[in-house]
């Protein structure tokens, strides 16, 4: 019985050393591969965003950026901005956030690239970013059906009165269904566009499917002008006296600096909106309240104002013939995840010194 006892107390302590180098191997190998992971992480080149949440960059696309960089986000960063400051290759901006302030550049000093979310770049010095041997770019093209789809919605939504239905049919007052909302046909009318870039173009895509006759004004003609049926005007007023809607899809340059004011204004039909999905200093606000107090137009609709969002005492917010959004052309989750492929693949090509797809030059 002794030596029964004696050999499965052996067979016991063999097993149990076994199990126990066995987990020591593993331990070992696990934390191998946690410093292997940690090492992965620290040849990742660095990049500074300003958050991961609702005001900077989501959650449901950081992943294609913490895959390639290692992530550093602003607050973080203004902790120890010495410590971090020479690292940082990459900024990655969203919303405009971090901003590209003379300081901050200045305490980024092996800066390579300042990757924009979103196609529009006015709000950057480029000059002076350039100047300091510092690479800029865009995310166009992925943006364009996104902002297209959004400016057809301001559309219907302001000609068919659909927030005001909407208001009247969640009123605890209401008994009955309105016979007339006030709304205006879209089928067959005109929609002019101001700047006929890739957006103007796919929101002249759109229009076309209502039966819309398309009148456009841009520097240069459209090679779709053809495929969607719409007409060049070398001029803009004639474009602002014939349309029904007039839609603003330009880029920001001082030259479109308040291009709507109050005689482009009074040039519109009393029956026309306009409708603006470009940036809010496109239109000159104060002229636009007038415009639309006194029913010289009948209606706007703005994706874009300025500044975002409008101080809460602002006119236009007490009119009954305006429709404000919050800047919201792009988003949507799909095209957000590839704004943000955009911006890593860009920034990947600045750190490997290779032609950046996107970069946006003086």
């Amino acid at each position: 019985m002794q030596s029964v006892f004696v050999h499965n107390v052996r067979t016991l302590w063999r097993q149990s050393s076994q199990a126990s180098r066995s987990l020591q191997v593993k331990g070992l190998q696990k934390s191998v591969h946690h410093h292997h992971t940690k090492i992965m992480d620290g040849d990742k080149p660095w990049a500074l965003i300003s958050e991961v949440g609702e005001q900077g960059i989501l959650e449901s696309t950081v992943d294609l950026l913490s895959k390639h960089f290692r992530l550093i986000p602003y607050r973080d960063f203004l902790r120890d901005s010495r410590k971090h400051g020479h690292k940082i290759q990459v900024m990655f901006m969203w919303n405009q956030d971090p901003q590209a302030t003379p300081a901050l550049l200045s305490s980024l000093p092996a800066l390579k690239l300042i990757a924009n979310g979103g196609a529009g770049t006015d709000h950057l010095d480029l000059p002076y970013i350039t100047s300091r041997g510092v690479k800029v770019s865009n995310t166009p093209g992925v943006v364009s059906d996104c902002t297209a789809d959004m400016a057809m919605g301001l559309l219907l939504a302001s000609a068919r009165s659909i927030v005001e239905g909407h208001q009247f049919m969640m009123h605890p007052e209401t008994t009955c269904l309105p016979q007339w909302m006030g709304g205006v046909e879209v089928s067959g009318s005109t929609l002019g566009i101001i700047g006929m870039g890739k957006i103007g173009e796919k929101i002249a895509q759109r229009a076309k499917g209502f039966d819309m006759n398309i009148l456009y004004h841009n520097r240069n003609r459209s090679e779709v002008e053809q495929a969607v049926a719409a007409s060049y005007s070398p001029n803009m007023d004639d474009v602002l006296r014939s349309s029904d809607f007039v839609m603003l899809a330009v880029c920001l340059t001082p030259d479109t600096t308040s291009l709507i004011s109050t005689r482009e204004l009074s040039l519109m039909k009393p029956s026309a909106t306009l409708i603006n999905i470009s940036r809010g200093p496109v239109v000159d606000q104060n002229a636009l309240v007038k415009a639309l107090q006194a029913r010289t137009i009948r209606g706007a609709a703005l994706d874009v104002t300025y500044p975002e969002p409008l101080p809460r005492d602002h006119p236009l917010l007490g009119l009954p013939n305006v429709l404000i959004t919050p800047h919201a052309g792009t988003s949507t989750i799909t095209t957000m995840r590839k704004m943000v492929q955009k911006m890593a693949e860009n920034a990947l090509a600045a750190i490997k010194g290779e032609s950046i797809p996107d970069e946006v030059k003086c």
